[in-house]
């Protein structure tokens, strides 16, 4: 199992973009129970938000305002004495990236570069570990992806990712930053409330009796990736930095290593929750990668990592949590 050691942690002070976010949060959570002073950077205010609503906020500190401002980034960076960097903010739906690119690749890509030039240019910040995503790889016949496959996104959210993930690289090629890129499969897991991603949007549908509705034809083939084991992943690749600084410039692969269906992970869902419903295939769907499929050998190798949850038990732990939101939200029962 992959343990989070609470040596570096205690007092350390961190930094945190996205926190109001799925992983985020789960993130943020793991860095506060750990000891460490974070804090957040939030755009928008969601009082929904687990971050806010979960009573969190009152144990770490906010800054209000857009990781695009590099003169804000590194006006935090300085007054806050930050030295570990944890870079999650991003668009992160398809659909809106599809429908409004120019404002997903403004975030996403000048967003990073602005994040880590403020970073090169603060004498504290000593890690930085960068969240890329399994959609930098874009479509690639051979599969598993392994952290040497090209870079070629070829959609809009695709190309932010695989951009960002390149000027990440860049500042550790020519700047000695020291940083390390993560990427990872399909995020789910408790908090996320995008109801049109497909864990919470089927999970509320069938809590309530309904068919729940698939955007694709239900066969595309997704690395689902449970947020708790992505935030452990992300500390654990800080605190290797911090022993072994030649990590600079190393991305990762962070997976279960399971390929399934979107049709046979809704039925997952649906047999956590003793119903046989099947979905509404849509068949929309467009500008996405029909089959993806991670490789996580790297980190299993080279840091000793390994998932603490497996698919099931994640899938069920998130039923739970929505279960319980759920039941205390009329308007969403």
């Amino acid at each position: 199992m992959t343990k989070v050691s609470t040596t570096i942690w205690p007092s350390r002070p961190v930094l945190v973009t996205g926190g109001t976010g799925l992983v985020g949060y789960s993130l943020v959570k793991k860095l506060v129970e750990s000891g460490a002073d974070v804090v957040c950077l939030v755009r928008d205010w969601i009082p929904e938000s687990e971050l806010i609503h979960g009573g969190l906020l009152k144990r770490v500190r906010v800054v209000r305002g857009d990781v695009r401002d590099q003169d804000l980034l590194e006006r935090i960076l300085g007054e806050f004495e930050i030295v570990t960097v944890f870079h999650l903010a991003a668009q992160t739906i398809v659909g809106i990236a599809n429908r409004n690119p120019v404002s997903t690749f403004d975030t996403n890509i000048r967003g990073t570069w602005a994040l880590l030039e403020a970073c090169r240019r603060s004498p504290l910040v000593s890690q930085i570990i960068v969240a890329s995503s399994d959609k930098a790889y874009g479509d690639h016949e051979v599969l598993p992806y392994n952290e040497s496959a090209p870079l070629q996104g070829r959609h809009p959210y695709d190309v932010s990712k695989s951009c960002a993930d390149l000027i990440s690289t860049t500042y550790a090629a020519s700047y000695n930053l020291p940083v390390v890129i993560t990427r990872c499969g399909n995020f789910f897991g408790p908090g996320d409330l995008n109801w049109n991603r497909l864990v919470p949007g089927t999970i509320r549908s069938l809590l309530r009796g309904e068919r729940p509705v698939l955007r694709s034809d239900g066969t595309y083939i997704r690395d689902y990736f449970y947020v708790v084991d992505g935030a452990l992943a992300y500390m654990k690749l800080a605190e290797e930095l911090v022993e072994r600084p030649s990590l600079s410039g190393e991305a990762f692969n962070f997976s279960n290593e399971r390929q399934i269906t979107v049709i046979e992970f809704v039925r997952l869902i649906a047999n956590v929750l003793g119903t046989s419903t099947e979905p509404i295939i849509e068949n929309s769907a467009s500008n996405e990668i029909v089959h993806q499929y991670l490789s996580a050998q790297k980190a299993r190798t080279m840091l000793g990592w390994q998932p603490v949850f497996s698919l099931e038990a994640a899938i069920a732990e998130t039923v739970e949590w929505y279960r319980s939101y759920m039941s205390n939200r009329e308007d969403l029962a």
